[in-house]
């Protein structure tokens, strides 16, 4: 199957790390893929590294002529089965791209915020495949209207050879920050903001290190409320365990470093990027009980759910994980649930499945009306 991939959105968002992990999952499964994507910002960069045919140009709206000349250029030449689309501002661009050539466009939904009244009848109407990466997120589109026979599901893929227990990295990491390797090490990955949970979850980790000497906390990340949990550590006198490590491109190797990841979020969040790639490592999740962050984990088995900013049940749990035999055993089940259902073969699979149903449906559609 040939995949033309357009998304130049010169940012750095999971909807970006999406992309690059999908059009490189479905190069991997052996697709011939190509890119039409920002020099800027994480997917210029992340197409890169990856090595697939990337060609620059930019959607800044609706109306920008840049844009349409490169991605009809390039259906022109490389002939793609199918256009794949993930930001909003493309949505109408691609959909016009794909009337003019007959080529048919699937378009992933990543945020739960609403829509122009016009696009959200028309673009899940006009686009063979409109797509939501959580179950979650697809019951809040239906609730917008849209009719369910025109949502699917694709998740979010994970390389699993890039998040991977490494013991090497993680003895390094522990080093660089004067981590004692026997220390219990709870991580957390994210923007610092009112809706990560970030301050309940500072209250409940500075209760549970009162109880258990050996527990420490790694905070990756930054964000408005940064300085209030460096003021919070403080205040609790446990500063010193607490470490903090700015804003980082590069998370995969501090999951490593992680006993369990934390995810505390107090407002929904449409999936849990962040929680598979802790799970591909081997790492536990502890996770809010809300939005996407559910189909994420297997509550018990590869980790906790908890409601979200329960300040004692997250007390309670991070002290559960402070169980080494039970943090392990779950780790364990984390890894192998990933492999099964997130890996980028896996995810490749059931989308290349998702669009030769599309395939199929069209092919059948085009053969009534002749």
């Amino acid at each position: 199957m040939k995949l033309l991939f357009v998304g130049t959105n010169p940012e750095n968002t999971g909807a970006a790390t999406h992309f690059v992990a999908l059009a490189r999952a479905m190069a991997e499964a052996g697709h011939q893929v190509e890119c039409v994507v920002s020099r800027k910002g994480l997917i210029g960069k992340g197409v890169e590294a990856a090595h697939l045919p990337a060609y620059y140009s930019t959607f800044r709206n609706v109306y920008d002529v840049r844009g349409y000349k490169t991605v009809l250029q390039r259906i022109g030449r490389f002939s793609p089965d199918w256009l794949v689309g993930n930001f909003g501002k493309e949505y109408w661009p691609l959909i016009a791209c794909s009337r003019l050539t007959h080529t048919p466009v699937a378009l992933f939904r990543h945020r739960h915020p609403r829509m122009s009244k016009l696009s959200e009848y028309g673009v899940p109407r006009l686009a063979q495949r409109f797509i939501a990466v959580s179950e979650y997120a697809r019951n809040t589109y239906l609730a917008w209207g849209v009719p369910a026979e025109r949502v699917s599901i694709s998740y979010n893929p994970v390389d699993m050879a890039a998040f991977r227990p490494d013991p090497q990295r993680r003895a390094q990491v522990r080093r660089e920050f004067g981590i004692d390797d026997d220390a219990v090490v709870m991580g957390f990955v994210g923007r610092m903001h009112g809706g990560k949970g970030v301050t309940q979850l500072m209250e409940a980790v500075n209760e549970a290190m009162a109880v258990q000497p050996k527990l420490q906390a790694l905070w990756v990340g930054n964000g408005p409320e940064e300085h209030v949990l460096h003021g919070m550590a403080d205040r609790s006198g446990m500063s010193t365990r607490h470490h903090f490590t700015g804003w980082v491109a590069d998370t995969a190797r501090y999951h490593c470093a992680f006993s369990f990841l934390a995810f505390p979020s107090v407002e929904p969040e449409t999936f849990g990027r962040v929680a598979i790639e802790a799970e591909a490592c081997g790492v536990p999740v502890l996770g809010s009980n809300i939005g996407g962050i559910p189909e994420t984990m297997l509550d018990g088995v590869t980790g906790y759910l908890i409601e979200p900013g329960n300040i004692p049940a997250w007390r309670d749990r991070i002290l559960a994980l402070c169980d080494e035999a039970r943090c392990n055993s779950m780790g364990s089940a984390a890894r192998t649930y990933i492999a099964e259902h997130f890996s980028n073969a896996a995810v490749a699979r059931d989308f290349e499945q998702l669009l030769r149903e599309g395939s199929a449906h069209m092919h059948h559609y085009h053969h009534a009306a002749t």
